[in-house]
């Protein structure tokens, strides 16, 4: 399908670009920008007059549930989520039932996913068979069946020979690491931040220094070993100082976010609200504060959604044994925005941790306009607020703190391979 879209303010941070600028589309690629190629005659017209026109969304962490969990969340129905709220692109963690620890799962949900024509799934590999932590998984089997990068989601290794013997394998291959920096005999039982609040609830705590702890080890065993590292889900600014320090001395590291991260902290879980559950746990006002500025100097690469579908009876329980996670893939974009309004944050900035750096980090070829490039898109009304409510939210889980709350940023269209895969009304 050939189209023009046209009138649209345009926003590419890989090059710069912030302007009116006309998009020509053919073939799933961007023809061009700008001027019309010779003798372009549109299949279709999208008008994006008072709309933004960015790359599609890239985001670093978004659980499908499939395979095994399907009762919380189908691949159909979560990946309609995520083109609703733009992203085109995103990593998908390992910690699926079984584990992605071996290419025929792999090669399964990728076949699933191109099947279902929407957004474009990166699957992560495990690290260690099972995520147990015991014997590594065959990389380059996993890289072929379709793993780009490998992980181990459930907090830090205790065994750090075979955390270290993983990177050596990762680094014979030039596959990157990703790892949750989270000590697991320290953070235990832990289901939030040790500090006034946890205490006042009686809620068992999990400290700065579980995370502390396994960043020193994990920057300490990249030093040995010419790996690269990408944390999730950085969570305190004791951990983000170590990170940054790390960058000045040359280690090859990079960290990312979570959007609930930016906005919330212990503060908010004062009426055991079991959407606030997550990990790592939000922490203190001072930590949120020290996150934001570490994303606005480039400490932080990218921000994720940390996106985690749960059933409804898994939250309906106490705070500490309720499930963990929170629904995002659908609030980043929205989320991201109000991060850029609050801190006046130019518009190109906000966006470029949401498109162009994820997909840097990711190592694909995402997250910009360029001629050539696949036509993966967002077109959004900046001005346009949402409320985010149950019957709002096409995932299938409902789990998020922030129902309830007008956001703003509203998706009109993302296309994908230059198809329009999710329109909305005005």
């Amino acid at each position: 399908m050939k189209i023009h879209i046209k009138n649209g303010r345009l926003i590419d941070p890989k090059t710069g670009t912030d302007a009116t600028r006309d998009v020509f589309v053919a073939d799933d690629k961007i023809l061009t920008v700008g001027q019309a190629p010779a003798a372009f005659e549109p299949d279709h017209i999208i008008d994006a007059s008072n709309l933004i026109v960015c790359p599609g969304l890239v985001d670093t962490s978004v659980r499908l549930r499939e395979p095994g969990l399907e009762y919380k969340a189908t691949l159909e129905s979560e990946m309609n989520a995520a083109v609703a709220g733009g992203v085109t692109s995103f990593a998908c963690p390992p910690d699926t039932d079984p584990p992605l620890d071996e290419p025929g799962l792999v090669e399964m949900l990728k076949h699933r996913a191109r099947s279902l024509n929407q957004a474009h799934v990166y699957p992560v590999g495990a690290l260690t068979l099972g995520l147990r932590g015991e014997r590594l998984t065959e990389m380059a089997e996993l890289h072929d069946a379709g793993c780009i990068v490998f992980g181990q989601p459930d907090g830090m290794m205790t065994n750090l020979r075979v955390l270290m013997q993983a990177m050596q394998y990762a680094s014979t291959f030039g596959f990157s690491v990703w790892l949750n920096p989270q000590e697991k005999n320290l953070a235990y039982d832990g289901v939030a931040h040790d500090g006034e609040v946890a205490t006042r609830l009686g809620l068992p705590a999990i400290p700065v220094c579980a995370e502390t702890v396994a960043i020193s080890n994990i920057i300490l065993l990249a030093k040995v070993v010419d790996v690269h590292i990408h944390l999730c889900r950085i969570s305190s600014a004791e951990g983000l100082a170590m990170v940054r320090t790390a960058k000045q001395q040359g280690v090859s590291i990079t960290c990312d976010v979570s959007a609930n991260h930016l906005h919330l902290s212990d503060m908010d879980i004062d009426y055991f609200d079991a959407n606030c559950h997550v990990i790592p746990p939000l922490r203190s006002i001072s930590d949120r504060d020290a996150l934001r500025l570490g994303l606005q100097d480039g400490t932080i690469d990218a921000i994720c959604s940390d996106h985690a579908p749960v059933d409804e009876d898994a939250k309906m329980l106490p705070f500490g044994q309720a499930e963990i996670g929170a629904t995002g893939v659908e609030l980043l974009l929205s989320l991201t925005l109000k991060y850029g309004l609050e801190r006046k944050r130019p518009l190109i900035e906000v966006l470029a941790a949401i498109t162009t750096k994820p997909a840097t980090v990711l190592g694909i070829n995402a997250g910009h306009l360029s001629p050539g490039a696949a036509a993966d898109l967002c077109i959004f009304d900046p001005e346009s607020y949402w409320k985010v409510t149950v019957s709002a939210l096409r995932s299938q889980g409902k789990n998020t703190p922030f129902l309830g709350m007008e956001v703003p940023g509203k998706v009109r269209y993302t296309l994908v391979n230059g198809n329009i895969v999710y329109q909305s009304q005005p």
